[in-house]
Parts: structure tokens; sequence; C-alpha cells
């Protein structure tokens, strides 16, 4: 399953096989205490406003909603976008949040957010296999970050979260043949279900960090880097220091 040749992003076939069914995948779990630590991270009160980018069906911004803080979610999937949208509007949460599909590599925000977030993987770190090739994808992950800055209201805050280098390495040493060195893309070929059950072979690219480069992509942005750390989404946000067995990296950073 590729996009070569269709002008689609590879995520977006994924996403609208899926469906609701991403919902039950574990690492969507422990959404109320991922949110906990944003609203903390991002020093967020009621009232304030949040971009989500790569927002997936939006879980994350719908729990800020919940909480009183104004959401825009932004994904490529316009099967996510409109399963966001039903979920608001069951919920009466329109006046709150909304979710609209658009490519995080093209970002036209400025000065707007009061913070923003990319979590896990939701369009940072997805621009490496064919999307690589795509000729929107001029500076790759740098324009999706980049985008998130310029978002940023001067003086807020971004969490972005991104797979770690260190973790793939760690615990796929027996077997590099997918993962390449250069690009730092894991390839993986894998099995997903849509909500009744039927199952297809997807492929899926993730490109992974090191906290060092994380943290001079932020600088290019232009944003001040705070701290990077290691978490895992679903399972652990609570570590507040970096090491090689937790899968993501969280970067905290702040528009000067």
């Amino acid at each position: 399953m590729t996009s070569e040749g269709t002008g689609t992003h590879w995520f977006e076939p994924v996403a609208d096989h899926l469906q609701e069914a991403y919902l039950r995948y574990s690492f969507t779990r422990n959404t109320k205490q991922e949110v906990d630590h944003v609203i903390s991270h991002l020093l967020l009160k009621p009232g304030h406003r949040v971009l989500d980018v790569g927002c997936g069906p939006g879980r994350h911004s719908l729990e800020l909603a919940r909480r009183g803080i104004s959401c825009v979610g932004i994904d490529i999937s316009q099967r996510f976008v409109d399963l966001g949208n039903s979920s608001a509007a069951e919920e009466g949460l329109e006046d709150l949040v909304v979710f609209e599909r658009l490519d995080a590599r093209k970002l036209e925000f400025f000065d707007e957010f009061d913070g923003v977030i990319s979590l896990c993987e939701g369009a940072f770190g997805l621009q490496g296999g064919p999307a690589a090739s795509d000729p929107i994808n001029l500076i790759g992950d740098q324009s999706v970050i980049a985008g998130m800055t310029a978002a940023l209201k001067p003086g807020c805050r971004l969490v972005l979260a991104a797979f770690s280098a260190y973790f793939q390495i760690r615990h796929a040493a027996s077997d590099l043949s997918e993962f390449d060195l250069m690009a730092g893309t894991r390839h993986e070929v894998t099995e997903i279900r849509d909500p009744t059950g039927h199952e297809i072979t997807a492929d899926l690219w993730t490109t992974c960090f090191t906290p060092r480069e994380l943290w001079l992509m932020a600088e290019a942005a232009g944003l001040e880097p705070l701290t990077v750390r290691s978490v895992h989404s679903g399972e652990d946000w609570s570590a507040d220091s970096l090491d090689i067995d937790h899968a993501e990296l969280l970067l905290l950073a702040r528009r000067p």
C-alpha cells in the first residue's frame, strides 16, 4: 500500500482503512493522562487555543475541548477529520473544537495559538518512505516543525513527539534490514484491521530521531528548546529524563 503516483500521502489509505478502529490500538490509551501533561507543559488554561497537528480522529483535541480549551485539529486524512467532527457534534463541542484536512507540511497559521502539539507521530516523523519523493516534501519534517512554530503566539510553547532512534537501534539490533541508517527511517509491514475486523497488509514508514537532532531542528525553526525526555504513548509519560528503553522522545520548546 503506497501513494506513489496517486497524489496522496502514503498514510491516507492506511487511515481510510482503519477509521475508528485506530482508537482500539494500545498507543491510544491514557489520553487523559497525556492531556494532563500537555496542559502542564504548555501552561494552558480554559479559553486558550491549541493547534493539534496530525490529530488523527481527534482524541487529544476532544479531551482538551472537554476541559474548556479551544482546539483546531488538522490531519491529512479526510476520514479522520470527519470522525473528529462527528465526535465533536455528538458531544456538543462544536464551539470549542473543529477538525480540518490540511497537510502538515503546508501550514499557514501565524501567531494564532497559545499552544501547539503533535503527538504519537501524528504528522512529524511520517515524511519518509514514499513521502520523501513527494515534490511538496522539500525539507520534510523540518517544514512541519517550522509551520508549527509560525502558528504559535510569541512566548507560547510546543510539545512534539517523535520516535527514538536510540530505542530503534537497541530493540531491533538483531535485524536492521528495514531500517534506513542514513535517513533514520523504519519501514514496517504490518496487518491493520478496519472496524469490522477486515484485515489488510500495510506499509508504514516512521522516521526516528536523536535528542540532539530534535534540539537542533527546534533551534533551526526559531524555537527555544526547553527539554527533551523519553516517553511511550499509551504506556508511560512519567519519565523526566532520557533513556533508550522508551519508544518516543518528547520535545518541549518555546517560541521567543
